[in-house]
């Protein structure tokens, strides 16, 4: 075998290698180089051009008196002499390999080893690949017997009528066509019970209309028989049906002979059947074994090589010539022991099978991985008469399950390892920790604000950041350390087999330096929308054509923060969430009391889902006052929670947990519905005043938002006029597709859109202009600074501006002074809401005009 054991056992499961027609024509090439070996009635062998011996059966051997050690590498006729016929035999060997066309069959005498002859009846024909003879397949039959037989015949005379009926040979003696009569052997060969079922019926009688080649029987017959007439006989094969029906091949000898003035001719006939299958069967075993992709070798009981396909010579580089006669050639050099083989050769003598994948060594040293599988084939007496053996080249198949493996195990965008891979090393690193008493370091990454890059220049550079970042922080650590991506912005780092935490906070130091530096935007990427605001929020500088992004890490220690996977992660993650409350672009070790709080976050969220069940959210509503008229022209529908042990709280308490928590949504809806049902209410009183709904972008981008307005409306009967959603300006600026359709589906309805906190992102006016907006919301923290430093209210009146531009009205929220209201009332702000005109109420005063 050129090959070596990497994975395998004398135990492997044969059903692990090739698969499918493979499969089925390796058993096929078991199956009949069992029947070519061993077969006891054919001698099979077969030659090169020149008549070279390369494959000798275990019936030549017995036929012939020469082993295969003996046969294979020496000439045909100088093992077998054809006396008489030595020039002959050569010929016709030459003349099948170069037209690749089989002669008639014949019968030839031939000597064997011990000085005795016999006669044997030969077919010879071309087993060829791609179109090129690869060797000639000689089958052989002892008929010495029938040639003793047609002789005794001949001295005896046709008219023996003893000869006659005991011949073992079905005899018929026809006129033309006619039997005129037929000897005991050919009723029982033709199953027929009567002599009169043969005698008096054209021999055509019992031949299909075509024979097995699809020439015409009758044409065939008829030139058989002109032949026979005029060189006296004609040996050839012919198809037969039986009276039964059963079809069946013989060989036939018919002699033309002359009784007075009549011909006739008698013809004796034998059934070859199992020959023929055999002929059959090796011709397509010969066949496969030529033009198998998989290399194929046939080696005797010594582990010697007596045959290989072109295949072998493809895959390993071995010529046929130079290993033929050969001990397989890893037996002879190879990176095992040989033990190793040993112990394949001793399975094979009690299983008579073994299967494995190894390492096999090609000519020029290259070792390539192997599918091997061994047959042992055995003789009449039990005893290995030889081996086949089948090696598959699955070089491109542990490529792919390399690649199929590592696609598995690694994050598609950053190629970093994934969270399967990632827990896999995990685990390794605290077995190994554990072993030597060290400490292991779990990093927990989450980069800030990072969906503002998807926002603001599109997710193809929001992906084009993660990969640089990935190789940032792969730079940063060991090679024994692990970088990992679990999705979205959040990357884990594992810190194996450290000193302390002063190490992994030095680690964590330098990755947040590798992620601050700017980041060189695609020059295909549009400009950035929107610069850093104080130094921690990702964006782009459109000077530079640069991303800025900062990142909030958490730490555990193994083994103080943990002791298993799930915890450490657990830590991590804790620990970065404080880092971010802290003011993101922050490092922060895990502690329990930061458990405490994220416990606490854990009980908010479990609570929030009863509130929602237990209808324990209501509404407040603070006007919203037209500035010239002082009449209330809307409210804003503001949420409260009736917490049953904390009392009522306000949306800054609980309403973070909701949207990290994804209530946000179903929280969204309560409120849409409440307040469109209390602004029904109120028209019905005669107040028909504009209920305005916050929304944040992840209401604002569900799919489930226009579901949730249509039912609302529906529901309270309120017109769709008189409802008017806020949310921020981010929802603007370059939106997919899905919320540009919102946004239209919105306006064909008639619902009225504002912008909340106008001026405190990313203000883009072009984006702005493209949308149905109602009004701009100035946020609170400009009005305040009307009292607090009023030199930096120039803002307000620019805010204004870009209003009057988009031909927007303005609102002013906050306003809790008169001289807040009187400074918006000059610049020319249409609306304000705030403490100075009422608080948030359940039942607002909806009457008479403010100041």
């Amino acid at each position: 075998m050129a090959a070596d054991m990497h994975a395998g056992s004398p135990d492997s499961n044969p059903h692990d290698g090739p698969a499918g027609a493979g499969l089925a024509a390796l058993d096929f090439l078991y199956r009949f180089v069992a029947a070519v070996g061993l077969t006891p009635n054919v001698a099979v062998h077969s030659c090169d051009r020149d008549g070279t011996i390369r494959y000798w059966n275990t019936r030549c051997e017995t036929l012939f008196g020469v082993p295969a050690q003996q046969a294979i590498g020496r000439i045909l006729t100088a093992v077998v002499p054809h006396p008489g016929h030595t020039e002959e035999i050569g010929q016709l060997i030459t003349r099948v390999w170069d037209s690749g066309e089989a002669p008639p069959p014949r019968d030839w005498l031939v000597q064997c080893a011990d000085g005795s002859e016999r006669w044997v009846y030969a077919s010879h024909y071309a087993v060829s690949r791609d179109g090129f003879t690869q060797q000639v397949l000689c089958m052989q039959i002892d008929v010495t017997g029938r040639k003793a037989d047609e002789q005794t015949l001949r001295r005896e005379g046709a008219n023996s009528r003893l000869l006659f009926e005991r011949s073992a040979d079905a005899i018929m003696l026809l006129g033309g066509d006619e039997i005129i009569d037929a000897n005991p052997a050919a009723l029982r060969l033709f199953a027929c019970e009567e002599r009169s079922m043969l005698v008096g019926h054209a021999l055509l009688e019992f031949a299909p209309e075509q024979q097995a080649g699809g020439e015409s029987s009758q044409l065939r017959a008829a030139g058989i028989a002109a032949r026979a007439f005029v060189q006296g006989n004609e040996q050839f094969e012919w198809q037969y049906r039986r009276c039964n029906g059963e079809l069946f091949h013989a060989d036939v000898l018919l002699t033309s002979v002359a009784f007075g003035h009549e011909q006739l001719a008698y013809a004796v006939i034998r059934d070859i059947s199992a020959r023929h299958a055999i002929h059959q069967s090796l011709q397509m075993a010969a066949q496969v074994f030529s033009n198998s992709r998989d290399a194929t070798l046939i080696l005797d009981p010594g582990h010697r090589v007596l045959a290989v396909n072109q295949a072998f010579t493809d895959i390993t580089g071995y010529a046929a010539d130079a290993i033929i006669g050969q001990e397989v050639p890893n037996l002879q050099t190879s990176p095992h022991e040989p033990a190793f083989y040993q112990q394949i050769w001793k399975y094979l003598a009690d299983h008579d099978h073994w299967e494995g994948e190894i390492f096999g060594e090609r000519v020029n040293h290259e070792i390539y991985p192997v599918h091997a599988a061994i047959t042992a084939i055995r003789g009449g007496d039990a005893t290995i008469a030889s081996y086949i053996v089948i090696l598959s080249d699955i070089t491109r198949r542990r490529q792919a399950e390399a690649h199929t493996r590592h696609l598995a195990e690694h994050d598609f965008l950053t190629d970093l390892p994934n969270r399967v891979l990632f827990l896999d090393r995990l685990h390794q690193a605290l077995a190994t920790a554990r072993r030597r008493n060290t400490r292991v370091a779990l990093m927990f990454i989450d980069l800030d604000h990072f969906k503002q890059i998807n926002d603001s220049l599109g997710h193809q550079a929001g992906d084009a950041v993660l990969k640089e970042l990935a190789l940032r922080m792969t730079r940063c650590v060991r090679t024994v350390d692990t970088v990992s991506r679990h999705g979205g912005d959040e990357f884990v780092v594992i810190l194996a087999d450290i000193r302390g935490a002063d190490q992994a906070a030095h680690v964590a130091n330098t990755v947040m330096q590798a992620v601050a530096q700017p980041i060189p935007l695609d020059p295909v990427q549009p400009p950035g929308q929107g610069a850093l605001r104080d130094g921690h929020a990702a964006g782009a500088d459109s000077a530079h054509d640069q991303v800025r992004i900062s990142a909030s890490i958490g730490i555990a220690m193994f083994p103080g923060d943990g002791d298993d996977v799930d915890i450490l992660l657990k830590h991590a993650d804790v620990a970065m969430y404080h880092a971010k409350q802290a003011g993101r672009n922050a490092l922060q070790f895990f502690s329990p009391e930061m458990n405490s709080h994220v416990v606490e976050r854990v009980e908010m969220e479990k609570r929030l889902r009863q509130a929602l069940a237990g209808n324990e959210f209501m509404l407040e509503y603070q006007p919203e006052i037209d500035i010239a008229s002082g009449r209330t022209i809307a409210v804003e529908a503001l949420i409260r929670w009736r917490h049953p042990q904390r009392g009522l709280l306000h949306p800054a308490q609980f309403m973070p947990v909701a949207e990290a928590s994804g209530l946000i949504v179903p929280i969204g809806e309560w409120v849409l519905r409440e307040a469109c049902r209390q602004g029904r209410i109120w028209r019905d009183h005669g107040f028909p005043v504009v209920v305005a709904v916050n929304l944040s972008r992840a209401q604002f981008l569900s799919a489930k938002l226009m579901g949730f307005v249509d039912a609302a409306l529906a529901q309270s009967g309120l017109g769709a006029h008189f409802l008017d959603l806020e949310t921020s300006e981010a929802v603007f600026i370059d939106p997919d597709p899905a919320t540009v359709a919102t946004i239209e589906g919105l306006r064909r309805r008639g619902v009225q859109l504002t912008v909340d906190n106008f001026g405190t992102g990313y203000s883009c006016l072009a984006s702005l202009r493209r949308y149905p907006l109602s009004k701009l919301k100035i946020d609170r923290s400009f009005v305040e600074d009307l009292v607090r430093a009023p030199g930096d209210a120039s803002v307000i009146p620019a805010i204004i501006a870009v209003a009057r531009s988009l031909r927007l009205r303005v609102i002013a929220e906050g306003v809790e002074h008169e001289a807040q209201l009187r400074y918006l009332q000059q610049q020319g702000c249409d609306e304000y809401q705030g403490f100075y005109a009422a608080a948030a109420s359940s039942t607002p005063d909806l009457s008479g005009p403010r100041r």
